[in-house]
């Protein structure tokens, strides 16, 4: 054994610095908490015939070949495998990672840990170990290898996230006694890019998928992660039916938040345990400079100032002359405006209507006009609505709107089929106040906002989906204005206007992480949906306040967002 390790050492001295090689973590004889039972092999590996455990005792990194001159970026990548800390069996998504963030100029390297679980330590512990000590001398090859020792990040999976939860936010903890001056060298990390993590609610720390699917009042977000002061930026991933509580995620972005510390946080609808949404990570990079400086921002408006496609127009008002609840002589008319491309991919219909705090609104704003050129480029019919503001007198700040809401929904009811749509497949959208607006819509279709007024009051006024951008005045702490806890505390608890009937529907929500209008409101929804067992798909946007979409840099979640509304509604 001694001679086989002298001589890998003896060859890494000899290989270039581009080579793709492995370099043991750990000097030998000096390797914490060895066991017989472990080795550190990809399942490639030690599932192939003539596989030596003996050889493979120690961990390793797996360089590989160093981005082309040309796009290099002074960042590295370490990849981490999952395998519920039984193996680290992703082999293919390693390949698929790396392959991916070379072709950005980053340098990468896989990181493969002692496995299966120790006996007699946490299923973590000797991963852990190994984890500090990698990162350890990742950061001591920086200069050699032309990255910044600031600019280290982890890419992960499963056990592998649980694992890069423990190097994100513990490495002032001590998990091993210095073996060489290469533990003098600092091991934290600087960003994380966290994929369907395990093990992270109170109710699957075991080792087990999460026994109560992460819910109840005595399961918390688990203890084994200690949030240091050198904890990092994060983007956290997860499918929204992984068994591996995505509870977990949104556990851990809410502590992020109470610290301060910029995150994402990307969840998939009927989507199981899996890495999704890769380009969003990359989203996430650029956002916050770990790719370089971000390039100057685009208003949105001027990306969108014309229509893009032919279509039809017609517009009508919300309600017959003399027929409109709660008239008040202060408040603006509420119209609706039929946007019908000429070449239709869907049936469907999406409503927009715009925020402006219930003070005033506008559907030829950058928060409608934008999206309705986007959508009818791509098929679909779009009605915009003017609702009535400024907020009406002696109620509640969004009656008014939620009046001609539910009347406009009924509206397109029923001309949906005369103008050969489908009165079955409406989905509305707004921002901001409007995004309130929409969870309205959305969660209490059932509560009557008026008294029936001729035979269109007879329809349903339920949606088939809900699109909320940035919703304000979804919790308690922000009724009326800015979140003054930040939506963070768990005694900020959903409006009470929101019903959550039977005929509540799915959503999508969008949200910048630093909004005032906190992103919590957002998320906070989105698990009220899934405890319903609605699934529904979320975004926050690392460092984005109100309105993101104003103005935003290429490349970022900023500047894509109207594609995850196209993708939402399969229309790409």
């Amino acid at each position: 054994m001694k001679r086989f390790f002298v001589s890998l050492l003896l060859c890494w001295a000899c290989l270039p610095l581009a080579a793709q090689y492995r370099e043991y973590i750990w000097p030998e004889g000096r390797m914490p908490d060895a066991q017989p039972s472990q080795i550190a092999a990809m399942t490639d590996e030690s599932e192939a015939l003539g596989f030596l455990p003996d050889a493979h005792r120690i961990p390793y990194l797996e360089w590989f070949p160093a981005p082309a001159d040309s796009i290099q970026k002074d960042a590295c990548m370490i990849l981490i495998s999952g395998g519920s800390y039984m193996n680290c069996c992703d082999v293919g998504l390693i390949r698929t990672w790396q392959e991916e963030l070379t072709k950005l100029g980053i340098q990468c390297v896989n990181f493969v840990y002692r496995t299966p679980r120790p006996v007699g330590l946490p299923i973590y512990q000797t991963a852990w170990e190994d984890g500090q000590r990698a990162v350890r001398l990742v950061r001591s090859q920086a200069a050699a290898r032309g990255y910044d020792p600031e600019k280290i990040g982890v890419i992960s999976m499963s056990a592998g996230s649980h694992l890069a939860l423990l190097l994100a936010t513990g490495s002032l903890t001590h998990t091993y006694d210095a073996v060489d001056a290469r533990d003098q060298v600092p091991c934290h990390i600087n960003w994380a890019i966290v994929n369907a993590p395990a093990y992270v609610t109170s109710d699957a720390e075991e080792g087990t998928p999460a026994t109560r699917d992460g819910y109840g009042p005595d399961v918390t977000l688990s203890n084994v992660f200690p949030f240091d002061a050198k904890t990092c930026p994060m983007s956290l991933h997860h499918g929204g039916l992984d068994p591996y509580s995505p509870n977990g995620s949104t556990q851990v972005y809410r502590q992020l938040r109470r610290m301060g510390i910029p995150a994402e946080l990307h969840l998939y609808p009927g989507k199981g345990h899996g890495a999704y949404g890769f380009e969003r990570g990359v989203e996430f990079m650029r956002q916050m400079g770990y790719l370089g400086s971000v390039e100057p921002e685009v208003a949105l408006m001027d990306r969108y100032p014309e229509d893009l496609v032919a279509t039809s127009y017609d517009k009508e008002n919300v309600w017959p002359e003399g027929k409109m609840p709660d008239t008040q002589a202060h408040q603006c008319t509420p119209y609706i405006e039929w946007y019908i491309p000429e070449h239709r991919t869907t049936d469907a219909i999406q409503i927009i209507y715009s925020g402006g705090a219930y003070a005033g609104n506008s559907p030829d704003g950058f928060e409608v006009a934008p999206a309705r050129r986007y959508l009818n480029a791509r098929g679909i019919t779009v009605v915009t609505m003017k609702y009535r503001t400024p907020r009406p007198e002696g109620l509640a700040k969004h009656t008014s709107a939620w009046q001609d809401l539910q009347r406009a929904i009924r509206l397109v009811r029923s001309e949906a089929s005369e103008r050969g749509l489908d009165p079955n497949r409406i989905g509305i959208m707004g921002s901001s106040a409007g995004g309130h607006l929409t969870l309205m819509g959305v969660t209490s279709s059932r509560h009557r906002s008026y008294l029936p007024i001729d035979a269109i009051d007879t329809l349903a006024c339920n949606v088939q989906w809900g699109i909320g951008i940035y919703p304000a005045y979804a919790l308690t702490d922000g009724l009326d204005e800015n979140n003054t806890t930040g939506g963070n505390d768990d005694t900020a608890r959903l409006a009470p206007e929101f019903s959550f009937d039977s005929d509540t529907a799915p959503m999508l929500l969008i949200h910048g992480d630093a909004d005032g209008w906190a992103a919590m409101n957002s998320v906070k929804v989105w698990e009220q949906l899934r405890a319903m067992g609605i699934q529904s798909e979320l975004h926050t946007l690392a460092t984005r306040e109100h309105c993101f979409q104003r103005t935003a840099s290429p490349g970022t979640g900023s500047y894509t967002w109207l594609e995850r509304i196209c993708d939402y509604l399969g229309l790409r």
